[in-house]
């Protein structure tokens, strides 16, 4: 990342948001220097800070478009409950300014690319941070209904399918997934708390490998146990071995004393989620300009089609069979003109 020049927050304002100067100041930290930190899918924006000693970060998240307060809620829920959230240091919510505890900058993603040696006794950590989660009470979030699910899974037929070309029954998706999904809806009360993007680049090494500091957790539902597993596991940024996935299902499973039927809910949240991801980034592509993300696509199909075997799919994967070509899913989601 380019580090901003040497120089305090007042003199580099425009390097930030405005009113942020005045902000960091009031929280002391007017003479930091400031790093801006590369954006990802979200309008948020993130500056590291630093001073002799400390640093910290700055997310503006701007109103009306985004809003910090679901985050502010999740962090201090996550921080009371014994989990590694940032501390929140500052805010101000009507200008969507967060000053935050800095967890560094090594992600678990760059560190077992780096030490692949260490990738099981990582993932193993990030699992375990699942269960100590999932053994709390269910957090002061809304519940993730059938209503939700649909309305994820229906951003596949919604973005994906139409710059594809296809003309598909929206009905008969609606009621595969009904079908899939009912059965597990009576299993996910009363539910876990929900992080709902819980992968290798939203968790930080914070100082040792079992240290994992959590990010990106202000859409948390409480839902299933699978959902973040699945998440972790069938991430669609970074290359997971199925034989690693399979394992560390396991070991979720013995470590959380799980149903019997986990697995099998765990292939239908992955189905949903990768179904999802698949028309998130199609939409980023179509509507935000940001077509880096479909080079995501092919690893993401390839994820929905293991899960679309698992016979508690087969609804669903009767749908894809009737309106999705052959050719078209051999090819892990088609070739797209950016």
């Amino acid at each position: 990342m380019a580090r901003a020049q040497g120089m305090d927050v007042t003199l580099t304002e425009s390097a930030l948001p405005e009113g942020a100067p005045a902000f960091l100041s009031a929280a002391g930290w007017g003479t930091a220097v400031v790093e801006p930190i590369p954006g990802d899918a979200s309008a948020r924006r993130y500056f590291r800070l630093r001073r002799p000693g400390s640093t910290a970060m700055l997310m503006h998240a701007p109103p009306p478009g985004e809003d910090p307060e679901p985050f502010l809620r999740a962090a201090r829920w996550l921080d009371g409950n014994g989990m590694r959230a940032p501390q929140i240091y500052a805010e101000d919510t009507a200008k969507g300014f967060v000053l935050l505890e800095d967890f560094g900058e090594v992600r678990m993603r760059e560190y077992v690319d780096a030490w692949p040696q260490d990738e099981r006794e990582v993932y193993r950590h990030a699992v375990d941070a699942l269960v100590q989660l999932h053994r709390l009470p269910p957090g002061p979030f809304t519940a993730y209904s059938l209503t939700e699910y649909q309305r994820e899974a229906r951003l596949f037929v919604e973005w994906y399918c139409p710059v594809q070309g296809l003309g598909v029954d929206l009905a008969s998706w609606t009621r595969a997934w009904e079908e899939v999904l009912g059965p597990l809806l009576a299993r996910q009360r009363p539910g876990v708390t929900v992080l709902r993007d819980y992968h290798a680049e939203n968790i930080m090494l914070d100082g040792g490998l079992g240290k994992q500091g959590l990010l990106d957790f202000q859409d948390a539902l409480v839902g299933h146990a699978a959902y973040d597993l699945v998440s972790l596991l069938q991430d669609a940024r970074r290359e997971v071995d199925p034989e690693l996935e399979r394992v560390m299902l396991a070991h979720y499973i013995a470590a959380s004393g799980a149903e019997a039927n986990f697995a099998e809910d765990y292939a239908r949240l992955g189905a949903q989620r990768n179904a999802k991801i698949v028309g998130i980034f199609v939409r980023l592509w179509q509507r935000d300009g940001k077509p880096r993300y479909l080079d995501y696509i092919p690893r993401v199909w390839g994820l929905l089609e293991r899960d679309l075997a698992h016979p508690a799919l087969a609804p669903v994967a009767r749908w894809f069979d009737a309106n999705v070509p052959a050719d078209l899913r051999a090819q892990l989601g088609g070739t797209f003109n950016v």
